[in-house]
């Protein structure tokens, strides 16, 4: 029972630092460290990423309401986190990999997020996708940068605390 004790305080003070980090970084448009952390708990934590995104969204959703962007969080984080599991249970890959499907991610990020727009017509998706691609070149390099210098060195950091959660 101490473990599940311990994994779920984990997974909550993972989820807060994600929150606390993107906050510290609202300044800087599309440039965000969520991707980025997505990435690490999911090759790190595999499966249990699932706990620290939701719990992420929900605070996301405290903080700021629950709109239609609120559920496209819900999809979106997942599908990134899917992604790094799928890809990362081949075999280890370089930063450059990891910081190539981020920057993809990114750039891909306005596209998922128009999607429940579609219920209001194609022209109201279309819409809000094109006018936020100035953005999404922003996400794409951002996250591709914070992936190749911070995958590694965050993964090292993680894969101590989940030693630690297993005792």
């Amino acid at each position: 029972m101490q473990t599940a004790s311990r994994r779920v305080v984990l997974c909550a003070l993972l989820a807060a630092m994600m929150t606390a980090l993107k906050e510290a970084m609202a300044l800087l448009p599309n440039i965000e460290p969520v991707s980025l952390l997505i990435l690490v708990y999911a090759l790190v934590f595999r499966w249990d990423v699932f706990y620290i995104i939701y719990t992420f969204v929900l605070l996301e959703g405290l903080l700021y309401g629950f709109h239609l962007w609120w559920i496209t969080y819900l999809y979106i984080w997942s599908l990134w986190a899917l992604v790094v599991l799928l890809i990362g249970r081949k075999r280890e890959h370089s930063p450059l990999v990891w910081a190539v499907a981020s920057g993809a991610f990114g750039l891909s990020f306005g596209a998922l997020d128009a999607l429940p727009y579609l219920a209001g017509g194609t022209m109201a998706a279309i819409s809000r996708w094109v006018s936020g691609i100035p953005f999404d070149l922003l996400h794409c390099a951002g996250n591709f940068f914070l992936a190749l210098m911070l995958e590694q060195p965050l993964c090292r950091v993680m894969n101590r605390a989940r030693s630690g959660m297993e005792r």
